[in-house]
């Protein structure tokens, strides 16, 4: 029996071994006088790793790289102008132990050990619908967070919400027009009634936004009172104004957090526009005696003209506080709770000039926050040719597009061995799968067309691919672990019970598979990604393991009782899992263990 202390330091030692491999070669580089940037060739057939060498005047055949040895380089080629290295036998048997004894901790980092990050992303307005953009923020933001925490960063999720604004007084003042209405608010006993009642006010909800909406663009009248009620909810000097605000707005945030619990989000932070605003308005009164901002015809500006950007509104001249001014009372409330290194910020990128003056103007008023901040944006979400319709209208909510999806997914697996829970929980897994996948795979700032069917397919470039691949994984190793799986024996012509199958590497195959060659490099992909704030990496890199595992599956028997590289199969294929499923994990995707 092998004590804890050993084998915490052979697992130390290959994890030395593991995460150096791209050193090791490029030491044995500088034995040839190179130097430089090792990158993963297009092609498998051209090794492992390869080095390009740019000098000219360096001639690649007569270099002696037949002089390279090390237990992890198995040979190396030349072609053209590239060094071709593959890697052992012994690398890619030490990759997969490594992956199995690491588990759920693979392909994390201390990259960001004692760094403190706050990353703000979806921000709905409460007393309007959670639309496509929230939904977009979210899966972006929620993504990046699980990426940045997994290199070893803590990480603060922030939400940042309008209860305040035009968008509210549209609302309120529509709601004292519908009073009559308005869903009871007392409290039933049950979950089931509680949740209805819930749904029956978020529809009244939003059926008075687009009412008040409407009345403010076609009726001049109407716009006065809204714009005057706008500024009395700012001051909160009418009694039924503020309990019609209260009740919408814990209405909206109580339909929030169930939105948020689908999505697998929990924030630790929740910001508020009605508590950025005073902020914010004290800073640029402040900075406006310094010159920062200036006033023009009755509006306090900042001129972004000066600075190669333009001129945005930070105060009205009803003296009311734009977004611009609550997004400098937002940092400081940020910063003031907690010393952060780096605050993110993720939206769509309509709203990249609109952050390019507000970080300038910040760069005056607290230049540290401004040099911590960092914006990152997401494109917009659109769809193929005859999907713009919902239920709602021409108009598809984020909950609405969750809510179509799901039965689009019911649909494929109604015919499934899997009784009523469990296909209700399959399906909410795998719509939000969907869509996040096919948000998250196009770069940052980058538009997506969603198409429904394409989404859901089982065979390609998809969340529910990646999913299904995880779940046959998962049935492999749960029949191979429990001895539940019959196995074909030829020589009897029947089918017998194999029995438990161990996870061994002791006896490997010569061949290594292509998924081998994949699987030890999602910790690359997870730096990168970090470094570039970039999800998308992960999406490709993911789809191209389970492409690989598939084909594994295909011509491969993973369980025989009589082959001794069965044992071996079976680890390799727990490690695919465990990527995959780490993987998914980095996207806020699920992962189910049967579909």
């Amino acid at each position: 029996m092998v004590s804890r202390s050993a084998a915490k330091g052979r697992l130390e030692a290959r994890e030395n071994n593991m995460s150096d491999i791209q050193e090791i070669i490029k030491k044995e580089l500088k034995k040839l006088g190179l130097d430089g940037t090792l990158e993963h060739p297009k092609t498998l057939e051209h090794g492992d790793y390869s080095f390009f060498i740019k000098d000219k005047a360096v001639d690649v055949s007569k270099l002696p790289v037949d002089k390279i040895k090390h237990e992890y380089i198995e040979k190396v080629t030349v072609t053209g102008k590239f060094i071709n290295f593959h890697l052992s036998r012994k690398f890619f048997t030490d990759s997969l132990k490594e992956i199995l004894e690491k588990g759920d901790q693979f392909g994390r980092n201390k990259n960001l050990d004692g760094e403190k990050i706050i990353i703000e992303y979806t921000d709905p307005n409460p007393f309007k619908e959670f639309h496509i953009g929230h939904l977009m923020s979210n899966a972006v933001g929620e993504s990046l967070s699980r990426i940045i925490k997994f290199s070893g960063a803590a990480v603060k999720r922030a939400c940042y919400q309008g209860d305040i604004g035009l968008h509210v007084a549209k609302a309120i003042w529509a709601m004292r027009k519908l009073k009559d209405e308005m869903p009871s608010d007392d409290v039933a006993a049950k979950k089931s009634i509680v949740i209805e009642k819930l749904t029956r006010k978020v529809e009244f909800l939003g059926k008075a936004y687009v009412y008040g909406s409407r009345a403010y663009e076609e009726e001049e009248n109407f716009k006065k009172e809204i714009d005057a009620l706008n500024k009395i909810i700012y001051e909160k000097t009418d009694e039924e104004v503020n309990e019609l605000y209260d009740w919408g707005r814990k209405v909206s945030l109580d339909h929030l957090d169930q939105i948020y619990k689908k999505l697998g989000t929990k924030f630790d932070y929740f910001f508020y526009e009605s508590e950025a605003a005073p902020i914010g308005m004290f800073l640029v009164e402040e900075y406006l005696k310094k010159g920062i901002f200036a006033k023009s015809e009755g509006a306090v500006i900042f001129k972004g003209e000066d600075y190669g950007l333009h001129t945005r509104v930070f105060v009205t001249s009803e003296g009311l506080p734009t977004y611009e001014t609550k997004e400098l009372g937002l940092s400081k409330m940020k910063f003031d709770r907690e010393d952060f290194d780096r605050s993110i910020v993720v939206t769509a990128s309509e709203q990249n000039d609109y952050f390019k003056v507000v970080l300038k103007a910040l760069e005056f008023v607290d230049s540290t926050a401004a040099n911590k901040t960092r914006h990152v944006s997401h494109g917009m979400l659109r769809f193929t040719e005859g999907k713009m319709s919902s239920r709602k209208g021409n108009i598809i909510t984020g909950e609405s597009m969750i809510a179509d999806v799901e039965t689009l997914v019911e649909e494929k697996i109604k015919d499934r061995d899997l009784n009523a829970a469990e296909k209700k929980e399959i399906a909410e897994v795998v719509a939000v799968g969907a869509i996040k996948y096919s948000i998250l795979k196009q770069s940052p700032g980058r538009d997506i067309i969603f198409d429904f069917e394409k989404s859901l397919s089982f065979e390609g470039d998809s969340g529910p691919y990646l999913q299904y691949a995880h779940a046959r994984a998962s049935s492999v190793i749960l029949k191979a672990t429990a001895g539940e799986i019959l196995a074909e024996d030829k020589t009897l012509s029947r089918k017998t019970s194999v029995g438990k199958i161990e996870t061994r590497l002791d006896k490997a195959p010569a061949t290594i598979t292509e998924i081998e060659k994949m699987l030890y490099r999602f910790p690359e992909i997870v730096e990168r990604a970090e470094k570039e704030y970039a999800p998308q990496l992960l999406t490709t890199y993911l789809t191209q393991i389970a492409g690989a595992f598939n084909n594994f599956y295909a011509n491969n028997q993973i369980i025989n009782a009589a082959d001794e590289n069965s044992p071996h199969k079976v680890a390799l294929t727990t490690a695919f899992q465990t990527v995959m499923k780490n993987g998914l994990y980095l996207l806020g995707i699920g992962s189910p263990g049967k579909m």
